[in-house]
């Protein structure tokens, strides 16, 4: 079945979104955020730790305290976040991953603004727009839920790909992200923060800069 022009149109504005260079840019830069805000976090419930100090007559920590008491369930908590974390690492399973990462976040924005978690929502509901921007990014994976026509035979969906400079620049900084968050979150000194700190910058800077000027010169990889 050929698609609607409503549907057609969707089309054609995602494929020419997804062409523009800075949005891959950024879908790469949102699923390493997630996954750093996901993994270790995930962790601490999997390995059956409690997730905060707060005692438990402040409405949060009580909440908290509850949760971690239901033990199972708690650890399925952690075993989620850590599921919808790798997936989303993997370019394969980045959109199941996406998937996962709504579900989960959307639970978690809700229970910040129920329980009344102050200034929270403020970081949950980002989260929350950033997973719905990553299922957005994959919508052609998504399509057959709502509908059964076929894609456009005339659009391709582009494939981005990286600049070499660029592609180390991702890979160091996603090491230091995740580092920071796996020192701070275990209390670990696996690595100085701070040494991590300066080196995820750099090398976010880097990527950057490296964009900014393929972007300028009209390489071949900002395409």
């Amino acid at each position: 079945m050929a698609p609607t022009s409503f549907d057609g149109a969707v089309c054609r504005l995602f494929v020419r979104l997804r062409r523009i260079p800075f949005f891959w840019r950024l879908t790469l830069l949102t699923r390493i955020l997630m996954v750093a805000a996901f993994l270790p976090t995930g962790m601490v419930k999997l390995l059956g730790r409690r997730f905060t100090l707060l005692p438990v007559d402040n409405p949060v920590g009580a909440f908290f305290e509850a949760m971690y008491q239901t033990g199972v369930y708690w650890q399925f908590l952690g075993l989620s976040q850590v599921a919808a974390a790798l997936l989303l690492a993997l370019p394969a399973t980045a959109h199941l991953g996406a998937l996962l990462t709504l579900a989960i976040t959307v639970n978690i924005f809700l229970i910040t603004v129920g329980v009344g978690f102050t200034g929270t929502p403020m970081v949950t509901g980002p989260m929350l727009l950033a997973a719905v921007y990553l299922c957005a990014w994959d919508l052609h994976r998504f399509r057959s839920l709502w509908t059964v026509r076929s894609w456009p035979a005339e659009l391709t969906v582009p494939q981005p790909r990286l600049d070499p400079v660029e592609r180390v620049g991702f890979t160091v900084f996603a090491f230091c992200v995740l580092a920071f968050f796996g020192t701070t979150r275990f209390a670990a000194a696996w690595l100085p923060p701070g040494a991590l700190v300066v080196v995820g910058a750099a090398a976010g800077l880097l990527a950057l800069g490296r964009f900014g000027w393929i972007a300028r010169r009209g390489h071949p990889g900002a395409a």
